[in-house]
């Protein structure tokens, strides 16, 4: 109780301080007021410290109370013990990387599922993962777009033939964004943003259009 009450405290330095210190010096009592302070925590910065400090705890007690939380109404809740679980990188959570999370209307909840999909998933699954993450071609703004495409690239090759399913969609939308996934798969360094610029264009003028301009 101590330490929780020291994490709700009003300066957001002291707060960063003391989930500093209950990760430097990990103990197994902390766990409890460490996930229950990421659901609610406002600061960016306190919060990637508190996932830090539940990283140096045994996985055997800080993964179930973080699969315990992805059941919560609370969507900072379900995020930030997502983005959690996916530092953490113990194989037993991906079973509870439900396709309930990877759809949540919380962009943020959909955001970081996709990252700890990604991370968690078995290899013989990669395939079935990428057509599940493929269906929300299009979703929300740049920087949504932007992470549902870097997790895809993450998968690497075996999302090919994913993405040419989503290039002949009848949505422009769907296929310029997955145009410009395949772009980053096969050049990572090109930049999302110019990525999308390219795909667009190849969108609007065709592919026949786009040899022809290459050449």
């Amino acid at each position: 109780m101590r330490l929780l009450d020291a994490l709700a405290a009003e300066n957001s330095s002291t707060r960063l301080e003391v989930a500093l210190t209950a990760g430097t010096h990990p103990e197994p009592g902390f766990v409890d007021a460490l996930v229950e302070r990421c659901a609610v925590e406002p600061d960016f910065f306190v919060r990637d410290m508190l996932t830090w400090a539940l990283t140096r705890h045994p996985s055997e007690i800080t993964v179930p109370k973080l699969l315990a939380e992805l059941c919560s109404e609370r969507a900072q809740a379900r995020s930030q013990a997502l983005h959690t679980l996916s530092k953490i990188g113990d194989p037993t959570a991906w079973s509870a990387i439900t396709r309930s999370l990877l759809h949540d209307a919380d962009d943020e909840v959909a955001r970081s599922a996709w990252r700890a999909a990604v991370v968690l998933v078995p290899d013989g699954q990669k395939e079935g993962l990428a057509g599940e993450l493929a269906m929300q071609f299009g979703r929300g703004d740049r920087e949504v777009r932007r992470s549902l495409s870097r997790a895809l690239v993450t998968l690497g090759d075996v999302v090919e033939p994913t993405l040419r399913t989503a290039m002949a969609s009848h949505d422009p939308t769907v296929r310029a964004h997955a145009s410009a996934t395949q772009r980053l798969l096969r050049d990572p360094d090109a930049g999302f943003d110019l990525a999308v610029e390219e795909a667009r264009r190849v969108v609007a003028l065709g592919p026949d259009r786009e040899e022809t301009t290459a050449c």
